[in-house]
């Protein structure tokens, strides 16, 4: 066996050794297609764009690419050293290169055949090659995009946010939610890639057309993969090493201020979220039947004004969840030395959580001030409290989420549970009622009083609050019992 194939092998395995990741890599764009879908091309029609099978064929390469990003940017962290090393021994460069590459391909392949597999089931493929081969440019272009990130970021928090961010405004501001026209979104990644998938001719290609253009990125997201990976074999950096349980709380405070990205982050991908839910939004009326004093009433209300306060709780949601599961993970075998040195978990647990409380609130702050500019809430007061109460809730389904599905697959499920909750199930623009599965979900009763303090004049949601109030002392306490279990392992 040659030494390429030899370190791909190798690659993989160290990726199949991982059943989570492993797994994530299959379960995650079948879950994003078979339950997403739907929805999606719901919210895309109203908000103008193409809707239907179009958008739902598009689905699919919208989880691989996401899921193959995730999943390169980690390859790409996690290996500095090590590549580094092989590398000072004597391995050939272009040999290593070529085998994070393939195993990266690889683990694009995968999660394009798991997302085609759950598309032809849910819906049926009209033109299976196009659709096939749409959906691998899609996943090969953010392998270059995972790669690039994972190379300038270092921050694994800072690295999946803006994965996050790019792909938020790829999918939201190409042809499939909007008008193709639009001069400025024809330089986001996968704006041709979508149209050729979606058999849309952008008629703005020229000569080369709407596949050639799309080949264009795939072929450069395949350079700057090389260029790279080639590039992080030849510097590495020490980790740092986790302080001690007295100051733990104040170093993590220290390093959140040192994390000048994180904060333009913060500020930056609620902006962007909130305003892009602004700028899409029809010029139309919208009606909610919200409670009132004591009964029943249906509120009319503006939508271009109430969006982007509907929107909010996504952003921070996403956000939250991301800081807990990152809190937990990057402390986890610091924790652990330190529960084998004699500290208590029960101080541990607290400084943690304080932690991913405070990253919370951060979240929730800048969105919330973001969105004041924008829309107008009838009960502020209740509306900032509904907001945190959010940010809360999905800091600790962070620590959940990281705790049982480890980082490639956490991140994306980080994203996935606050989209198909805030975003679909509890919208009141895609759902006249709340469904079944919409009141099983830990948004519903924060999502209620929300609206209530958005659109109403009085608090009539009483018991949607103790619902939220419980879900958060639940999580809590599966949250500690996950923390100890985990330290605890160490110790014995």
């Amino acid at each position: 066996m040659t030494t390429t194939g030899l370190l791909v092998r190798r690659y993989v395995s160290e990726t199949v050794r991982n059943p989570v990741t492993g797994t994530m890599l299959i379960v995650v764009p079948v879950i994003f297609v078979a339950v997403a879908a739907r929805k999606i091309a719901d919210a895309a029609e109203l908000l103008g764009g193409q809707g239907g099978v179009h958008v739902e064929t598009a689905t699919a390469g919208w989880a691989a690419a996401f899921i193959s990003a995730i999943a390169m940017y980690f390859q790409v962290r996690s290996a500095r050293a090590t590549d580094r090393r092989l590398v000072l021994a004597g391995l050939d460069p272009d040999r290593l290169v070529g085998a994070r590459l393939t195993t990266g391909l690889a683990l694009a392949v995968t999660a394009t055949t798991a997302a085609l597999v759950t598309l032809a089931a849910r819906t049926g493929i009209d033109a299976p090659g196009r659709t096939a081969v749409g959906t691998l440019m899609f996943a090969v272009i953010y392998l270059g995009i995972g790669a690039l990130i994972g190379a300038l970021v270092s921050g694994p928090i800072n690295g999946t946010v803006l994965i996050f961010f790019v792909w938020i405004l790829d999918v939201f501001l190409g042809p499939a939610f909007g008008s193709a026209d639009r001069v400025v979104t024809r330089v986001l990644p996968t704006h041709f890639a979508t149209l050729w998938t979606m058999d849309l001719p952008s008629r703005h290609g020229g000569r080369v057309g709407d596949l050639g253009w799309a080949v264009v990125w795939t072929a450069t997201s395949l350079a700057v993969s090389w260029t790279v990976i080639a590039a992080t074999s030849r510097a590495a950096r020490p980790r740092r090493q986790p302080g001690q349980l007295a100051t733990a709380v104040r170093m993590g405070l220290r390093e959140a201020g040192r994390n000048r990205m994180l904060w333009a982050l913060l500020i930056a991908v609620p902006t962007s979220f909130i305003l892009l839910a602004a700028l899409t939004t029809p010029k139309e009326y919208q009606s909610m039947v919200l409670p009132e004093s004591g009964r029943q009433i249906g509120v009319r209300f503006w939508f271009p004004d109430a969006h982007p306060g509907f929107m909010t709780p996504v952003a921070i949601a996403s956000l939250a969840a991301l800081v807990g599961l990152f809190t937990i993970l990057d402390a986890r075998s610091g924790d652990q030395r330190l529960a084998l040195a004699g500290f208590r978990t029960r101080r541990l647990l607290t400084a943690r959580l304080s932690l991913v409380a405070l990253g919370a609130l951060i979240a929730t702050a800048a969105s919330v001030a973001v969105t004041a500019a924008l829309f107008d809430a009838r009960q502020w007061g209740l509306y900032i409290a509904a907001n945190t109460l959010i940010g809360l809730t999905y800091g600790l389904i962070g620590v959940l989420i990281g705790s049982v599905f480890g980082r490639v697959g956490g991140v994306f499920v980080a994203f996935l549970v606050p989209f198909l909750d805030l975003g679909l199930e509890q919208s009141p623009m895609l759902n006249s009622q709340v469904s079944g599965l919409g009141h099983a979900l830990p948004g519903y009763g924060a999502s209620r009083v929300l609206y209530d303090a958005a659109l109403t004049v009085s608090f009539d949601e009483t018991g949607p609050l103790l619902i939220a109030l419980v879900w958060l002392i639940g999580l809590a306490l599966a949250a500690g019992l996950l923390f100890r279990r985990a330290v605890r392992t160490a110790v014995t």
